[in-house]
């Protein structure tokens, strides 16, 4: 027997949550759509998934890194970065290295492969980035990216 549900008062509180209006969702959908818009250039070419980019992007900015702190720098699920390195391992993209200090600490590194790969694509993600900031204006731009840094610190 199932029982029914009694109604929510009608405060703004508890109406049903309209996405389209969600600022979590908005940013959501922003991100998802101009990271495919740069992943359409490279997925076909390189065989190269979102994620895989992202953590060749992040291994291209520092070096050494371990699995641990890839997913830390991406704040990108742990189990999705692992997956991603282990591809990148075996298609040769990324190194994987013991730490000097620490024999049970791997280091990862970019591949001259990857870094081929990586100075192709690199271009191409900030081409699509100009593309989609040139719908602002400079005074925009800069707004954009204050409220940005404010809500990520």
């Amino acid at each position: 027997m199932s029982v029914k549900r009694k109604p929510t008062p009608a405060t703004e509180e508890h109406a049903p949550l309209q996405l389209e209006h969600f600022l979590p969702y908005r940013l959501s959908i922003l991100s998802n759509t101009i990271s495919q818009a740069i992943a359409d250039d490279y997925q076909q070419r390189y065989d190269l998934s979102v994620t895989e980019w992202r953590v060749m992007a992040v291994l291209a900015r520092f070096e050494g890194l371990s699995a641990r702190e890839v997913a830390e720098c991406t704040a990108m699920d742990k189990v999705a970065v692992s997956r991603a390195l282990a591809r990148l391992v075996e298609a040769g993209r990324v190194s994987r290295g013991m730490h000097d200090n620490d024999k049970r600490r791997s280091v990862l590194d970019l591949t001259e492969a990857g870094w081929a790969i990586h100075d192709e694509v690199a271009p191409m993600a900030r081409a699509r980035e100009r593309e989609v900031l040139a719908r602002l204006d400079a005074e925009e731009r800069a707004w954009l990216t204050r409220i940005l840094d404010k809500l990520l610190s």
